[in-house]
């Protein structure tokens, strides 16, 4: 049996696809990051500070939005973005490895999302006495 989604349930699981939106186009930065390796520095900061504020808006969405440890590993590759000195290789492995772990955390939030059962039923099973 399909069950009716709650508003709440339909407004969750749309500011989830939201961020899922981000991830997909950070990683698509990250895959240009990596296929621009032998590029000037110029561009290479271009994109890593593209990267660097797509993120860093992300953080400040998800920290209002109760997403966990999401808006810390956001930010976390945020800064890894913006930090200069470190080589291309170990930033572009950094930034994939934590791109990888958001998509897993929104996944699951997802899921959770659509299993939520409507607060009408919630509170029919557990009545406050």
């Amino acid at each position: 049996m399909v069950q009716k989604q709650s508003a709440n349930q339909i407004r969750r699981i749309e500011e989830l696809q939201g961020y899922v939106r981000t991830v997909d186009h950070v990683r698509k930065l990250i895959a240009e990051l990596e296929s621009n390796r032998a590029a000037k520095p110029k561009i290479i900061d271009g994109i890593c500070g593209n990267i660097a504020r797509d993120l860093s808006h992300m953080r400040q969405r998800a920290l209002t939005a109760n997403l966990g440890t999401l808006p810390d590993v956001a930010g976390q590759l945020a800064m890894v973005a913006n930090r200069a000195g470190t080589g291309i290789n170990m930033k572009v492995r950094a930034l994939a490895d934590g791109v990888n772990s958001m998509t897993i955390q929104l996944d699951q939030a997802l899921k959770m999302a659509h299993e939520a059962r409507p607060e009408k039923e919630k509170d029919k099973e557990n009545p406050q006495s």
